[in-house]
């Protein structure tokens, strides 16, 4: 029996939209373009998102469906030795979805709080055990899903969520139009100071946030890509992706920042404005606890379908490694991410679980969480473009090939460098005060992207002449 397949080009569309529109653009975007001057930042965005995303995009997909297989098996089809770095993507893959799917529980708590009436405060809600149950029920509920198949889980999920995501997202921003603020927020973010573009930290923290909002680089694409048909139009589809996913993180923008210049609230507060800030706005605004009830909906939903896209990727390369049918292959890789996910949901418990006096989900998203995107864009452009000759993939990429291969890499490398020597600015952070740059997570940084540089120079140069692999038609 062949692998499985989307049941229609739109199924496709909109799983893999799903897996780019996540917390990365509702939530993050509107923290980075906060901390980064606004209009300023979407400049160096957009400029991002066209030589960087579409580019990283249709080279996943095309290797996915060239290969028609998961991450670890297309690093082995190359060379077996390879494999090892096809775990090491997966491996970061799940370490991020491990606090990811405790981010995910903590917004699915506020969306049932809103949607009860019940006015939740952030260091209300870790003060109890109900984040952590929290967690198991979105843990269970993401794996639930994928534990259905292709077109049974992943894709009849994203047929509801992706288009009540962005019912919601539309709603709320022509509610937003109506608040005091939206003129103001408007300026705000479309009004670019091209006197800042000089600032390397603005322009690190976009290509950062392109990658990070995209889903790119992670092998969620290459994986997706492996269930795509042969004649669908890999540049088509990841520019309406890429379209789709900067226009949700604009929309978002347009939703939280007239709340935000309404309220007399900072936008360069960051993430912490979605749990603290923004609910004291909600209990004093018109229509409050509707407004937040669509809002945390929109959250959780968005988050959800991110999930099941990372654990995907997972469960595709356990599946085929060991031979195990789907759903026990999803059960053990579940269960893996779950106790993986224990000490970062335990950090925001009464339990307050730290390494040197920082909660260990903090620790884990300033390393893995921000480095080991850019260390597995790299392995994945190091292998399926210096190293193997894939001649669909070639063309698939068409006069794209060049920006892949030269002007990729170096972009990965300098992103990463900024963040390790502070020059980029932090934005994924879960409190007030921790935008400082922590020496346990430097220090996995830099041990990551150590390994990056040595894997990646082994597989360049092992003496041998880079194969030709045409597309695998199984």
């Amino acid at each position: 029996m062949g692998p499985e397949r989307w049941s229609s080009r739109l199924g496709f569309l909109l799983a893999t939209v799903g897996a780019a529109v996540g917390l990365g653009n509702v939530w993050r975007f509107s923290a980075v373009v906060g901390q980064n001057g606004g209009g300023a930042y979407l400049v160096p965005y957009l400029i991002a998102a066209l030589v960087c995303a579409v580019p990283m995009l249709v080279l996943e997909l095309s290797v996915g469906r060239t290969l028609r297989t998961d991450v670890v098996s297309a690093f082995r089809s190359v060379r077996p030795a390879y494999a090892a770095a096809g775990w090491l993507v997966v491996g970061g893959v799940l370490l991020i979805l491990s606090y990811y799917l405790v981010l995910t529980g903590w917004v699915f708590g506020f969306f049932l709080s809103w949607l009860a009436g019940t006015e939740l405060t952030f260091a209300g809600f870790v003060d109890g055990w109900l984040p952590v149950g929290y967690f198991v029920v979105v843990t269970v509920l993401t794996g639930g899903v994928v534990s259905m198949g292709v077109r049974g889980g992943i894709e009849r999920m994203a047929r509801v969520v992706m288009p009540t995501v962005f019912v919601v997202l539309v709603g709320l921003a022509l509610y937003a139009v109506t608040l005091s603020g939206w003129r103001a927020a408007a300026t705000f973010l479309f009004t670019p100071e091209f006197s800042v573009l000089g600032d390397l930290g603005i322009w690190s923290a976009a290509f950062g946030q392109v990658f990070f909002s995209l889903s790119v680089g992670q092998g969620i694409m290459l994986t997706y890509g492996s269930y795509v048909e042969d004649d669908a139009d890999l540049l088509r589809s990841s520019l309406a992706i890429t379209v789709l996913d900067v226009g949700a993180a604009l929309v978002a923008g347009l939703v939280i920042f007239p709340i935000v210049f309404s309220f007399g609230l900072q936008p360069t507060l960051g993430t912490e404005l979605a749990f603290t800030t923004l609910p004291t706005a909600f209990a004093t605004m018109p229509f409050g606890r509707v407004v937040a009830t669509a809002f945390f909906g929109l959250l959780f939903f968005a988050a959800l379908s991110s999930s099941v896209a990372l654990l995907e990727v997972g469960v595709a390369a356990a599946a085929t490694t060991t031979r195990l049918e789907r759903r026990p292959a999803t059960v053990g890789i579940t269960a893996g991410v779950f106790l993986l996910g224990i000490p970062s949901a335990l950090s925001y418990s009464p339990a307050d679980i730290s390494l040197l006096g920082r909660p260990v989900l903090d620790i884990i998203d300033e390393s893995v969480g921000t480095f080991a995107l850019p260390v597995s864009a790299l392995l994945i452009v190091t292998v399926f473009v210096w190293v193997v000759d894939l001649e669909a993939v070639r063309e698939d990429l068409g006069g794209l090939y060049p920006l892949v291969r030269y002007l990729i890499p170096v972009v990965l490398v300098g992103v990463t460098g900024a963040k390790v020597a502070g020059v980029a600015r932090p934005a994924w952070r879960l409190l007030v005060g921790t935008a400082r740059v922590d020496s346990v997570a430097v220090g996995v940084a830099a041990a990551l992207l150590s390994l990056s540089v040595v894997v990646g120079w082994l597989l360049r140069n092992r003496g041998w002449s880079p194969p030709r692999i045409g597309r695998n038609r199984r």
